[in-house]
């Protein structure tokens, strides 16, 4: 695999400095451009993120002189100079749309963080493990943009990745109906308990549009292409209710399921053990060896103690038990801003390099 020069855009952010993190030294990708808001532009990077540095190790030497592009105006800059970029940042849905269209449009592809793109019909959702067949729609995508290489892809909400991986292997009984509760980590709103006071001895009973992201997104991740476009699958039914807690990294699931044919608790946990995805056959960096790690302790998963499982990549599950109202109910747990946003992305910017989209 040659190394591919990567661009971030929206560098300075929380998602953007997990990103710094793992490209620094990652095999495949040597991130070579920053960029982030006007407000950053012309700065060096180790200025830019003066006083808002979240992550649990240093800024990386590679990167702390780079300096910071501006992420609208300096676009055109990266044409010749990166093979494609990650992008998250904060902005309104329109804008993002529009940003991440402009980049592609500059045959610069895009591996997106942000929800703007995720419903577009033709801009596939992926979860590598699981739904890795929708690439195939980015033939069409480049057809509707006018574009050789440019193209957008993103990866679901960062919540999604601590239950629909645990439903996934579990589809082949058919399931009929998921309740599911999440309680989310502050770091998925960009926060420190420094930067959010409010959360502390509190739970935030609403986050904004996380509900809806939570019951529509999987049905477009399980959908079928047709025509040029991803159709959302007509089941399960899911309905989701999502809380902000004072957890500093991990997302946890309480999920509630009914099937067509239940099986039998043996079948499910076998299912999760046995499930590999196409990022393990093909041993992808990012990819965690056991996708699905399952606990036998009935305190188990914890955030603090189980969210960096294979580098944080892993999903774990626990207390899988008969319901009396669902056929069964569990927990699940991810790493938000590891495998739920840029640790993802980059597992996804992997498999894409592997399929060869970016050449």
């Amino acid at each position: 695999m040659r190394k591919y020069k990567v661009g971030i855009v929206g560098a300075t952010g929380m998602v953007g400095q997990r990103f710094v993190g793992l490209l620094s030294r990652h095999p495949y990708f040597t991130p070579v451009s920053l960029l982030a808001s006007a407000k950053s532009a012309g700065m060096r990077y180790e200025e830019a993120v003066a006083g808002r540095w979240a992550m649990p190790f240093p800024i990386p030497e590679a990167v702390r002189d780079l300096v910071v592009l501006d992420a609208e105006k300096d676009a055109d800059t990266l044409v010749g100079k990166v093979d494609f970029v990650f992008c998250a940042v904060n902005m309104k849905k329109d804008e993002i749309r529009a940003l991440e269209e402009k980049y592609a449009k500059l045959e610069i592809p895009v591996v997106s963080n942000n929800s703007a793109h995720r419903f577009t019909p033709d801009v596939p959702m992926v979860i590598p493990e699981i739904n890795p067949q929708h690439l195939s729609v980015i033939p069409f995508q480049r057809k509707r943009l006018g574009t050789t290489r440019g193209f957008i892809a993103v990866k679901s909400n960062c919540s999604l990745q601590s239950y629909v991986p645990l439903l996934h292997p579990l589809r082949t009984f058919g399931i009929k109906n998921v309740a599911v509760c999440t309680y989310q980590a502050i770091s998925g709103a960009g926060k420190t308990f420094e930067r959010m006071p409010e959360i502390l001895d509190n739970i935030i009973p609403y986050i904004g549009s996380e509900e809806e992201k939570s019951e529509k997104e999987p049905l477009k991740i399980w959908g079928t292409l047709e025509g040029g476009e991803i159709l959302p699958a007509a089941s399960p039914a899911i309905t989701a209710q999502c809380l902000r807690v004072p957890v500093s990294d991990g997302h946890t699931a309480a999920v509630f399921v009914s099937f067509e044919q239940k099986p039998k608790k043996e079948e499910i946990l076998a299912a999760w053990k046995n499930y590999r995805g196409l990022p393990q056959e093909l041993a992808l960096p990012s990819a965690p060896e056991q996708f699905i790690h399952y606990f036998e302790e009935d305190d188990r998963p914890q955030a603090k103690l189980d969210r960096d499982l294979e580098g944080g990549m892993a999903i774990s599950a626990g207390r899988l038990r008969e319901d009396s109202l669902f056929d069964y109910r569990f927990i699940g747990l991810s790493h938000n801003t590891l495998r739920g946003a840029a640790g993802g992305a980059v597992l996804l910017a992997e498999l894409l390099a592997t399929e060869g989209y970016f050449d």
